[in-house]
């Protein structure tokens, strides 16, 4: 299978990479830096530049495109929304427009967000639940999800939407919560503490967080052409506090001695108190159900870290 894969050099974007490359695919990996995981194809590029775009998919004639690419972080597009909306709606529409014109017969696995719901009127949310951003990110990303789902029905894509809920795993960037947590408590071990303060923002909050390997299985049975096109949940459907998060941590470090602050600093003003989705409709399209607990995505998340600051500390002692 020819594949593509728009924001490659993510998170998200290396683990789809792999798995795609373990089953025999080939891989064409888009991203600004044009790296990608050995045995894929990178390429550097802008996928606002949709005249290049355009020009790649018509190299590479893709059947399988997954466009995961987009900045992602709640917090920091609080920071600067500006900045999210226009990347974000813009290569949507970038990235839509270059399929429309050189890859219509291309599944395309177009990744949304759980976030765009917002605080919906009942738990778990299911895929007709009225969306009602509440952040910058999420409006950027519904209108993205929006947009793909007009163009699949005014242009005949081939399109299947997933929403995404939060996911996390070895290698996801520290500016995330179960990574930075999970960096803390391998810091702990490297280093021999005996003690260890986990400082975090509102405790009570509640998120679901779905491995990330179980999150791209599910994208990788999603483009199957034989799955219906639509829109489909990814999620764990368990939503947990961060208090329940930091307690996990310290089983997973003990005897280390875990203390939990919350910081007023890190308290974000406006923020949805749980977010929980079902996975019925990709279960019964698919077959698909996580299969990883958030202990081992811990668990492997804080050995990930623990050998990443070892071989940092090895390389500056070089």
């Amino acid at each position: 299978m020819r594949v593509l894969i728009t924001g490659a050099s993510g998170f998200a974007g290396d683990w789809l990479a792999r798995a795609c490359l373990e089953a025999g695919d080939q891989v064409v990996g888009v991203s600004r830096s044009g790296t990608a995981p050995a045995g894929a194809r990178g390429v550097a590029l802008d996928i606002g530049d949709g005249a290049t775009l355009t020009t790649l998919l018509t190299d590479t004639r893709p059947q399988v495109i997954y466009h995961l690419a987009a900045l992602s972080h709640v917090g920091r597009s609080w920071q600067d929304p500006a900045a999210t909306l226009n990347t974000n709606a813009t290569s949507a529409v970038s990235v839509l427009e270059a399929i429309t014109a050189a890859a219509l017969d291309a599944r395309v696995v177009w990744v949304s967000s759980g976030e765009i719901y917002g605080s919906p009127a009942g738990l778990p949310i299911s895929e007709d639940a009225a969306l009602q951003p509440e952040n910058p990110y999420a409006v950027s990303k519904a209108a993205g999800d929006l947009l793909a789902g007009v163009y699949a029905q005014a242009r005949g894509l081939d399109l299947v939407r997933a929403r995404a809920f939060a996911h996390a795993g070895p290698g996801q960037r520290p500016i995330f919560l179960i990574s930075n947590v999970a960096q803390q408590a391998a810091a702990a071990q490297v280093a021999g503490e005996k003690r260890l303060e986990i400082r975090t923002g509102n405790a009570a909050t509640r998120r679901e967080v779905t491995d990330v390997r179980d999150v791209v299985r599910g994208y990788r049975l999603l483009a199957d052409p034989q799955v219906p096109a639509g829109i489909y949940n990814v999620c764990s459907g368990v939503s947990s506090s961060t208090a329940d998060r930091v307690a996990a941590v310290a089983r997973a470090i003990s005897p280390i001695e875990v203390e939990h602050i919350v910081d007023p600093a890190l308290v974000r003003a406006h923020e949805v108190t749980d977010l929980r989705g079902s996975y019925a409709k990709l279960a019964n399209a698919t077959g698909w159900r996580p299969q990883v607990t958030l202990a081992q995505t811990l668990a492997d998340t804080i050995a990930w870290w623990v050998r990443e600051l070892e071989r940092r500390s090895s390389r500056a002692a070089e």
